[in-house]
């Protein structure tokens, strides 16, 4: 079995490539590092499962060399956070949308099984909760640049729907619900790295809003379990599903537990939207999904609990710190 793994230098992608290496599986990941990182993947290079393609996503005959050669895809390259996509919308379109529309044309001709990953940024202001993979989509202003995330994933589900409609090529969708651990960064807003990173170098932990707002965390190996049993599970093909843990909690929650897995004394601060993000930003009070599908479709739950993937992740970012210190 030969997978290939768009995006694999990144967050989740290295996890995922990593598992399937660990299961025997032959690897190939492509990523521009333009986000990802090499170090993320450095521990695999020796494998002889392994194999490393610098190159973009939008380049089509690359892409399609890798995906005649592969079993599986799994598309996980895509602009990353919130932050970079207001400071650079179009290269964030072109990634999210052309790079999925190559990925899957190329799966198409080669019939090959993909994984497309979605986000739960798809249902933009819809604060019920329990969200439910057939909730309404509620976007704000198109002349707010924080929704053309929301709106391009969406898109990309379409895409993704239409050639399992059309063609019947084997497609599964997942929404990732704030997934997080180890070898995560805090560089492009994401919330409990850049928490713990501030923990334990003694720095305030900066909240944006009045920390009241509330998500749910998924611990990265459970989404990778979650992602692998999908792919693996024919009545999850042509179906978009929710990756995610159903506990809710507040931001400002959050940063306390980050202090207790930390023993950190750092203050907590509060910080205006205004001051952080440039014009083109909302958030949401609220996005608390539904896992009934996930359970329905594989039988899966989300096993790691909040605190204990907090600490993983603390060890992780506190061995990364003190390797710089060194």
């Amino acid at each position: 079995m030969v997978s290939l793994v768009t995006g694999g230098a990144g967050f989740i992608g290295s996890h995922l490539a990593e598992r399937l290496v660990r299961e025997d599986e032959r690897v190939v990941v492509l990523d521009d590092l333009s986000t990802g990182s090499r170090a993320s993947i450095e521990h695999l290079l020796t494998s002889p499962l392994f194999r490393f393609v610098e190159g973009s996503v939008l380049d089509a005959r690359l892409v399609g060399s890798l995906v005649r050669g592969a079993d599986e895809v799994y598309h996980l390259a895509a602009a990353v956070g919130v932050k970079r996509i207001l400071e650079q919308p179009l290269s964030s379109i072109a990634t999210i949308v052309d790079g999925t529309a190559t990925v899957l044309l190329a799966a198409h001709r080669h019939g090959v099984k993909t994984f497309i990953a979605s986000t739960s940024e798809v249902y933009g202001k819809n604060e019920k909760s329990g969200l439910t993979e057939l909730d309404d989509s509620i976007v704000g202003p198109l002349e707010t640049t924080r929704w053309l995330y929301a709106v391009g994933k969406a898109l990309d589900e379409f895409l993704a729907l239409a050639y399992w409609r059309e063609h019947g090529l084997p497609v599964v969708i997942g929404r990732f619900f704030n997934t997080y651990g180890p070898r995560q960064t805090g560089s492009y807003g994401m919330v409990i790295p850049r928490f713990i990173e501030q923990a334990l170098r003694g720095e305030p932990i900066t909240i944006f809003g009045d920390g009241e707002q509330s998500r749910c965390f998924t611990y990265v190996h459970d989404s990778v379990d979650a992602v692998l049993e999908l792919m693996r599970t024919p009545a999850a093909y042509g179906e978009s599903v929710n990756i995610g843990n159903e506990r809710e909690v507040t931001i400002r929650r959050l940063a306390e537990l980050v202090l207790e897995a930390t023993n950190s004394d750092s203050p907590i601060d509060y910080i205006d939207y205004r001051e952080v993000y440039p014009t083109g930003f909302a958030d949401m009070r609220r996005r608390v999904p539904s896992a009934d599908k996930l359970r329905w479709l594989i039988g899966f739950s989300p096993s790691t609990s909040l605190e204990d993937g907090i600490r993983a992740t603390v060890g992780h970012l506190d061995r990364q710190l003190a390797l710089v210190a060194d």
